[in-house]
């Protein structure tokens, strides 16, 4: 036993006795994958009967960079209260002991999206499934813009940018040792700015900001249930298509990618969302493709790097591929690939 364990184990214990009433000194406790968060994660007993404890360290922040002062309300708990009321599973909250920084939650079992499709699941259902799912989520946040503290805090330029240059900062220059020229700076941050003004420019509602395949538990009926929603903020429809479907854990091929992209828009707009033509929204997703999976590729450096955990190392490859067949779509941004590719050679044409 870790000494992080025997020292966990009785807290944890304890919160599941206060939140259920029942004696749970005996129980089993296991730690459960917490992938990149700074919080851990303990089931409390055995399943079905079981509960997961969130210990949450002293003072921790936000998991990403989120701008604006520390909220009154614990963001997990507020996030969650407002994705149960618009009709979204998520995780039930039977006590939250914020004192301890203890918080048991509702047992969702093991199964992530991830899991069941490397245990041979339907692939395009377990997607079609997610889609769907989203579709109606963005819909009914645009239609009640208010009660959750996602709808005060926003992507906008300075965020964008913060994201490109931590991919600078970590993946070209720490990661890999690119030496920028004062002109080659020069250019970066030019496009930087304009990605960054691009995007921030976009419509903006409710967006988990990491929806993705360990972030879907399905449940035993098939149904799927959305966790880690604590980082939410307003950013365009695309961005959650794009933590979902270009997955750094998960690469799915491109006529599944184009089918659940046209997919969503019919839902969105059959649960009460615009109608969006398809081409002006994929060029839009291609964009935060590249935006987004460039900030992943740094971000799992600096995970390596500073926290200590170098586990999502082996996904920066596929990040890098998903910004070179996004820029093979955009060949407005060809002297920005050249750029990139010159101190990355993945990202070549």
């Amino acid at each position: 036993m870790s000494q992080d364990h025997a020292a966990t184990a009785p807290r944890v214990r304890q919160a599941v006795g206060r939140a259920t009433g029942r004696d749970a000194s005996e129980l089993p406790v296991k730690r459960l994958a917490g992938h990149a968060s700074m919080r851990s994660y303990w089931r409390v007993g055995l399943p079905p009967a079981s509960q997961v404890v969130m210990v949450m360290p002293p003072g921790a922040g936000p998991e990403e960079v989120t701008k604006g002062a520390r909220p009154d309300v614990d963001p997990f708990v507020d996030v969650q209260r407002y994705l149960a009321s618009i009709g979204v599973r998520v995780p039930a909250i039977l006590d939250f002991q914020e004192a301890e920084g203890l918080m048991v939650l509702e047992d969702l079992g093991d199964d992530m999206l991830e899991t069941r499709l490397r245990a041979g699941d339907d692939r395009a259902g377990l997607y079609e499934r997610a889609v769907d799912q989203l579709a109606r989520l963005r819909a009914a946040a645009e239609a009640r813009p208010t009660g959750c503290l996602a709808f005060g805090r926003a992507f906008d330029e300075d965020l964008y940018r913060w994201e490109l240059h931590h991919f600078r900062e970590w993946l070209l220059e720490a990661w890999r040792g690119a030496r920028l020229s004062p002109a080659e700076r020069v250019e970066l941050d030019g496009w930087f700015d304009r990605i960054s003004a691009s995007l921030a420019a976009e419509p903006r509602g409710f967006t988990h900001r990491d929806y993705q395949s360990r972030n879907l538990m399905v449940l035993p009926g098939g149904e799927q249930a959305v966790i880690d929603f604590q980082d939410a903020l307003l950013g365009p429809r695309q961005y959650d298509l794009v933590a979902l479907l270009r997955d750094s854990y998960v690469e799915l091929p491109p006529a599944l990618v184009e089918a659940m992209l046209r997919r969503y828009l019919a839902r969105l707009a059959e649960a009460g969302g615009p109608a969006l033509e398809y081409e002006p929204f994929r060029r839009t997703f291609d964009l935060l493709t590249v935006q987004r999976k460039l900030k992943d590729a740094g971000r799992f450096v600096f995970i390596d790097r500073v926290r200590k955990n170098p586990g999502f190392l082996v996904s920066i490859p596929a990040s890098l591929r998903y910004v070179r067949e996004a820029l093979a779509r955009r060949p407005d941004l060809a002297p920005l690939q050249a750029l990139l590719a010159r101190h990355v050679p993945e990202l070549a044409p």
